[in-house]
């Protein structure tokens, strides 16, 4: 394979791309590197700090797994399948990444707030999403839904069809070669859309905050200490969001890439 700098186009490549590394890495160098141990450390003992970020990682991952429970079937059928209005449907499940997500939130609000239809239902059974933690779950699972379903439908169409149809052939029911065949090879994909939706799911700020402003995930716990406090009371909450979310990326993806190999 050739060098990075073998010939001027690779070279001018190189630079442009070392540019952007830069743009990306540099800010959050320098905020990882803006306090101390001890001050991470306090703020991590801060109960308010603690709880946000539990519940910012805890509702992410609720979210996922009720994307993973309805979303791959989804995407198993717009894979294999063609039916009226098929377009529609892959359009609106990628709606949600270029609609604002202050938008999303007032979307949100308007279908599961108190005086809504679905908002009272839901309260008859002691289930309430506005200023409650089932709002921050839907919050994210609205945002953040189509990089799991988009990347689970990617999986299945990279199978190759005749597969299932072999599997038919030999006996197995349409459950089973889906269990057995499809799901398996699509797996890398589907884990992959995974941990981006989980991801995803950590940052959002803008449908939580008008949703579910109280509880605070820990985005919304950020936003308000920098606009009461200032940003040097904002910073080490920062870092610290920063670090847990690196590290935790990280390791999920050195996950995903065992499970590659």
């Amino acid at each position: 394979m050739p060098s990075l700098f073998s010939d001027k186009r690779r070279l001018a490549f190189t630079i442009l791309g070392a540019l952007l590394i830069f743009f990306i890495s540099w800010p959050i160098l320098r905020t990882l590197t803006s306090n101390s141990p001890a001050v991470l450390w306090e703020t991590l003992l801060d109960a308010e700090v603690r709880n946000a970020i539990l519940l910012t990682f805890s509702s992410s991952a609720i979210a996922t797994a009720i994307a993973f429970i309805l979303g791959v079937p989804l995407a198993y059928l717009m894979a294999r399948s063609t039916f009226p209005g098929k377009r529609l449907v892959e359009g609106l499940i990628d709606l949600p990444i270029v609609i604002p997500h202050s938008a999303a939130g007032i979307a949100l609000l308007m279908v599961f707030g108190r005086r809504t239809l679905l908002g009272k239902a839901f309260g008859l059974v002691g289930l309430k999403f506005v200023s409650a933690t089932p709002g921050i779950v839907i919050a994210m699972l609205f945002v953040s839904l189509p990089f799991l379903v988009d990347s689970a439908r990617e999986g299945f169409e990279a199978v190759d069809a005749r597969l299932e149809r072999v599997a038919r052939t030999l006996g197995a029911s349409s459950w089973e070669s889906f269990w057995r065949v499809s799901f398996p090879l699509a797996w890398r994909s589907i884990l992959a859309g995974i941990i981006m939706m989980w991801a995803r799911g950590l940052s959002e700020f803008g449908a939580v905050v008008i949703l579910a402003y109280h509880p605070m995930v820990a985005p919304v716990l950020l936003y308000e200490r920098f606009e009461t406090y200032g940003l040097k009371y904002a910073r080490p909450v920062a870092t610290l969001i920063i670090l847990i979310c690196l590290v935790t990326f990280i390791a999920l993806r050195m996950v995903n890439k065992r499970r590659e190999e």
